[in-house]
């Protein structure tokens, strides 16, 4: 699932329904600037996964988001930097890290590493005692 503008300006993948949540949380706020594709690995191996994947990496995609830095979704993305080693692979996305992306104006993948950045600083823990 993409905007239909085009081609998105990277992909979101994750396990189930996660890609399509967040990306839906984006695009409520962002609107138009998330241009998002989604992915999910439900019914997927790595296999179907990087298959998935191809048909954007094709089209010009050069930046993937994904949720856990040691599942399937992170695996089948980085065996991918194989053979398009100018692919940026992200992992543990989250909300922050994708409205930076989002409204930058950074080609994809400075915008990917900056973003990722910028993200960290995100992460607060607020109350409760040590």
């Amino acid at each position: 699932m993409s905007d239909p503008v085009g081609v998105p300006r990277a992909v979101v993948l994750g396990h189930a329904g996660f890609a399509a949540g967040i990306v839906g949380a984006a695009r409520a706020i962002a609107g138009e600037a998330a241009h998002f594709a989604v992915v999910s690995n439900e019914g997927l191996d790595t296999a179907g996964i990087e298959a998935a994947l191809g048909g954007w990496l094709a089209q010009g995609v050069r930046v993937i988001f994904t949720d856990l830095p040691a599942g399937s979704t992170t695996m089948a993305a980085r065996r991918l930097q194989r053979t398009t080693p100018e692919l940026v692979v992200i992992t543990g996305t989250s909300l922050p890290l994708l409205l930076d992306f989002a409204f930058s104006d950074a080609p994809p993948a400075i915008a990917a590493r900056d973003a990722a950045d910028r993200a960290k600083l995100a992460i607060m823990v607020t109350g409760g005692s040590a």
